[in-house]
């Protein structure tokens, strides 16, 4: 399966093959300011997955609250963030679920920074999700 995800204005283009072996969303603070929400969803796809990234994009890179590196990609005309990598997996992109515009696109499996989450976001009642704090 091929997944195409673009920015709002549409010339930051990532497209990637195949399922990504992780799905989360991420309550953190930071993650929070990104997204102007109150999560942010991401599908994590392998490297050899990305198959092309086109259009042209700016970068941020930030530390995580362990130290560790992030970097995000974004479109310099609409700003939105369509892609991004983290020292913490270093083999793997991850890609903003909301890039795909797919409302078929598979749920989180994992859910991470919990004890930032707003007390009334809830997740679907699935034994699947794993939860982090």
């Amino acid at each position: 399966m091929t997944r195409r995800a673009a920015c709002n204005c549409g010339q930051f283009v990532v497209t990637c093959e195949g399922e990504p072996p992780r799905i989360s969303v991420c309550h953190c603070l930071e993650c929070q300011r990104r997204t102007a929400s109150v999560f942010s969803s991401q599908a994590w796809f392998k490297r050899e997955q990305i198959t092309d990234i086109s259009g042209t994009f700016s970068e941020y890179k930030r530390l995580s609250d362990d130290g560790r590196s992030l970097t995000f990609r974004f479109c310099p005309i609409c700003g939105s963030t369509v892609c991004w990598e983290a020292e913490l997996f270093p083999d793997l992109m991850a890609i903003g679920v909301g890039s795909f515009a797919d409302p078929a696109f598979p749920g989180p499996k994992n859910s991470v920074w919990e004890k930032r989450r707003h007390h009334w976001v809830t997740l679907p009642s699935d034994p699947g999700i794993r939860h982090f704090d």
